[in-house]
C-alpha cells in the first residue's frame, strides 16, 4: 500500500500540462492550451488543459481531471499503478507501506495469484510450440482458423494436452503451491488438470495481466461443453470482464466506437483483419460493470450478432442497460449461417467494413420493427411487445433522445403517441419512487411501504423526472458550484467565516427539497464535513472517490461565471464582476433565492391541503393561519431579493 503522504506528494508534484504533453500535442491558447483530445476522435481540438487549476477537460466527450486521472484513462491504469507511473516520471520515491498485516497478506496473496497465471500462460504457450501434440493438434486448430503465427503469439494462445496431470505436476516441481492452481481453477483438489485437451485462450484485464483462462475443446463429444473458463476468483470477476479489451482499449479511443461480439475468436479474427476496436463478453450476459468499462473509452456501441434467430433475440438482451447508461448502441444482424469470424474469413475486412457502415441499425428501431413482426395481429401479443418496448425506451436518460424515440416508435408501431409517452413516464416515475424508497430505507428514515407509491400530500416526493422545474435545479446548481468552486475561501476575514459556513447556516434544513440527487450528494457531503470543522476545496472535490461527483467538479471548476443558469430564465444576475471578486454577492443571491423557492412550494404544499380540509375543521384555521404568515415570509424574501440585486 501506497503511504498517503506519498500519494500526496505526487499529487502536489505532478502538473497536469507535462504529463499529457508526453501524449497529446499541445498550443498555447491564453492562460490554457488545447489539442486534439486522446480519448475520442475530433478533428478540431477540444481537449482543454489548464496549468493554473491542474486539470484537463475536453468538452467534446466530456472526461476530465487531474494527472492521475488522465494516466488512468489513457493507459487503463490503476490508482496505485497511475501514482507509481508518475513517481517514476518525477523520480519520487514512495513509501510502500502497510495499514494492517491483513492487508499485507491479501496484497501477497493476490501477487502470487498473478504469477501462478502467468506461468500458466507461458506453459499453455510452450505446449503449443514445442510440443507434438500442440503443434499437431492445437496450432493445427487455429491454422484453420486462420490464425497467422503473429497473431497466435500476440494474443498468447496456447494447448492444453489430454495429460491429466500436465499442468499441475510441472508447476508443483516449481514450487508454485497447490492451493493457488486450486482457488485458479487450473486443477482439483486431486491434482488432475481442468483444462485438458483444449486450445487455450489467455484472459487479460486492462493491465494486460492474465486473469483466467478460456478452453475449447477440439472434438466432436456432444456430452462435452465446448468451452470452459476459469472459474471466478480474487484477480478474475466475470462480470468485470471484457475480453480483448487490453488489445482495444487504444483503438476504441481511436475510433470512438467500441464493436460487441460473443467469442474469443470474433475477437482475434477481427482484430487480425485490421479491426481492432472489438471486445466479446465471452459467454456471459452483459453486465452494468461491463459496459462501464466500454464507457471509458466511448459511448458508441455496436453490437453484432449471428444471423440466425437466436442470434436476432440475443441482440436484445443487456441493450437496455447500455441505453440505461445514456450511451448509443446499434445493432448488426450478419446474414445467416454467419458469424463474425467466418463472415470476415469469406469476405474480406473491406466487405465486412462496408456491411457494418450499411446494416447497422439503431436498436430501438430494430427492436421495434423486429418485435412487430411478430404480432401477426393479435391484439394480446401487440399489447406484450408494446409493454417491452416502453420498458426500453424509460432506459434512456436523455429527454430529447427518449422523446424522438417515442416518436419514432409511436409510428413504427401504429400507435397514438401520447399514449406512448403517459405509459413511458409512468414506468420512469415509478422506478424514481422505489430508488427513494430504497435510499430512504439505506439512510433509515420513515418512509412508506414500498409499493404504496400514492404518498398523501402532508409527505410530497419532491421527484426528479422530465416534468423537474429545470430553475430549481439552476440554482441547485448554482448552491454547488459556488461551494466547489469557493466554499474554502473567507466570506468575512474579520470572523474567519468561509463561504460554506454562510451557505449551510443559511440553506442547510432545505436539502429535502433538492431536486438532483447528485447534488444533494454533494450539498450533504459538504454540511457534515463544514459541521465538524473539515475543510472541502477544489483539490477534496477532483479527486473525490465518486465518479459523478469527481466530474460535476471539475465541469464547474472549467466554467465558474456562470453559476445558475438563469440568463435565458428571466432571473440574469445583476452583477457582472469576475467570479473571484463576486462570490459574496452570489452566495447572499442564492442562499435568499434558494429559500424563497422552498417557501413558494410549502405555500403550494399548505394551499392543497387547504382545499381538502372542511372549513369547519380546526385545522383548517390553522392551516389558514399559517398560509398568510409563509405569504408574509414571502412578502419579506421578495424585498430582500431586491436589495440584493437592485
Amino acid at each position: 500500500m501506497i503511504a498517503k503522504h506519498s500519494i500526496d506528494q505526487v499529487l502536489e508534484t505532478a502538473q497536469v500540462e507535462e504529463v499529457v504533453s508526453h501524449f497529446v500535442n499541445l498550443k498555447r491558447r491564453g492562460v490554457n492550451m488545447i489539442g486534439l483530445c486522446p480519448f475520442h476522435n475530433e478533428k478540431t481540438p477540444s481537449f482543454t488543459v489548464s496549468p493554473a487549476k491542474n486539470l484537463f477537460k475536453c468538452f467534446g466527450c466530456g472526461k476530465g481531471g487531474n494527472a492521475v486521472h488522465f494516466v488512468m484513462e489513457h493507459e487503463g491504469y490503476s490508482f496505485p499503478e497511475a501514482i507509481r507511473f508518475l513517481a517514476k516520471m518525477y523520480n519520487i520515491t514512495l513509501d510502500e507501506t502497510v495499514a494492517d498485516p491483513s492487508e499485507s497478506e491479501d496484497k501477497q496473496k493476490k501477487d502470487s495469484l498473478f504469477i501462478v497465471t502467468e506461468f500458466a500462460k507461458n506453459h499453455f504457450v510452450h505446449n503449443l510450440f514445442h510440443t507434438q501434440a500442440g503443434v499437431n493438434i492445437g496450432m493445427s486448430y487455429f491454422r484453420e482458423r486462420g490464425f497467422r503465427e503473429n497473431t497466435i503469439k500476440e494474443f498468447s494462445l496456447g494447448f492444453a494436452p489430454d495429460d491429466p496431470t500436465d499442468l499441475t505436476e510441472i508447476a508443483l516441481r516449481n514450487q508454485y503451491k497447490k492451493e493457488f492452481l486450486v482457488e485458479l481453477g487450473l486443477c482439483n483438489e486431486n491434482g488432475r488438470d481442468f483444462f485438458r485437451n483444449r486450445v487455450i485462450f489467455p484472459i487479460q484485464n486492462l493491465s494486460g495481466k492474465t486473469i483466467g483462462f478460456g478452453g475449447r475443446i477440439l472434438g466432436n463429444d456432444k456430452k462435452i461443453a465446448k468451452y470452459i473458463n476459469s472459474p471466478e476468483s480474487e484477480i478474475y470477476n466475470k462480470r468485470k470482464t471484457l475480453y480483448g479489451l487490453y488489445f482495444a482499449k487504444n483503438d476504441i479511443r481511436k475510433e470512438d466506437s467500441c464493436i460487441l461480439v460473443e467469442g474469443y475468436t470474433d475477437v482475434i479474427s477481427l482484430h487480425q483483419a485490421g479491426i481492432k476496436n472489438v471486445v466479446a463478453s465471452s459467454g456471459t450476459s452483459l453486465t452494468d460493470d461491463q459496459i462501464r468499462l466500454i464507457k471509458r473509452y466511448t459511448q458508441n456501441v455496436t453490437v453484432i450478432y449471428d444471423g440466425d434467430a437466436a442470434g436476432i433475440h440475443a441482440a436484445q438482451r443487456g441493450t437496455d442497460l447500455i441505453l440505461a447508461m445514456d450511451m448509443f448502441v446499434k445493432v448488426v444482424i450478419l446474414p445467416e449461417q454467419h458469424d463474425p469470424d467466418s463472415f470476415i474469413k469469406k469476405e474480406g475486412p473491406n466487405a465486412f467494413r462496408t456491411y457494418l457502415r450499411d446494416k447497422a441499425q439503431d436498436f430501438i428501431l430494430f427492436k421495434s420493427y423486429f418485435l412487430k413482426k411478430e404480432i401477426n395481429q393479435d391484439p394480446v401479443r401487440k399489447v406484450a411487445v408494446l409493454k417491452d418496448i416502453v420498458q426500453t425506451l424509460s432506459k434512456i436518460p436523455d429527454p430529447m433522445a427518449r422523446n424522438t424515440y417515442v416518436k419514432e416508435s409511436s409510428n413504427i408501431m401504429d400507435i397514438d403517441e401520447a399514449i406512448l409517452i403517459n405509459e413511458v413516464n409512468k414506468v420512469i416515475k415509478n422506478e424514481i419512487r422505489q430508488k427513494r424508497f430504497r435510499e430512504s430505507l439505506r439512510d433509515g428514515e420513515p418512509v412508506a411501504q414500498e409499493g404504496n407509491f400514492d404518498m398523501p400530500d402532508s409527505q410530497p416526493v419532491h421527484e426528479q423526472s422530465d416534468f423537474t422545474n429545470k430553475a430549481d435545479e439552476s440554482m441547485e446548481r448554482g448552491l454547488i458550484s459556488l461551494l466547489i468552486n469557493f466554499g474554502n475561501t473567507l466570506y468575512d476575514e474579520k470572523s474567519q467565516i468561509t463561504v460554506a459556513q454562510i451557505v449551510v447556516s443559511g440553506c442547510a434544513e432545505l436539502l429535502g427539497y433538492f431536486t438532483n440527487q447528485v447534488y444533494a450528494s454533494i450539498f450533504r457531503e459538504v454540511i457534515h464535513k463544514t459541521s465538524a470543522g473539515e475543510v472541502t476545496d477544489q483539490k477534496y472535490f477532483t479527486n473525490h472517490p465518486d465518479e459523478p461527483i469527481r466530474q460535476l467538479a471539475i465541469d464547474l471548476l472549467n466554467s465558474p461565471y456562470v453559476y445558475a443558469g438563469w440568463q435565458n430564465k428571466g432571473m440574469e444576475l445583476q452583477t457582472q464582476r469576475m467570479p473571484d471578486q463576486n462570490f459574496k454577492n452570489e452566495a447572499d443571491q442564492l442562499i435568499i433565492r434558494i429559500n424563497n423557492r422552498k417557501l413558494t412550494m410549502m405555500i403550494e404544499e399548505n394551499m392543497k391541503k387547504l382545499d381538502k380540509l372542511d372549513p369547519e375543521d380546526p385545522e383548517y384555521l390553522i392551516s389558514l393561519k399559517l398560509h398568510a404568515k409563509m405569504i408574509e415570509q414571502k412578502k419579506e424574501l421578495a424585498n430582500l431579493i431586491d436589495k440584493v440585486i437592485g
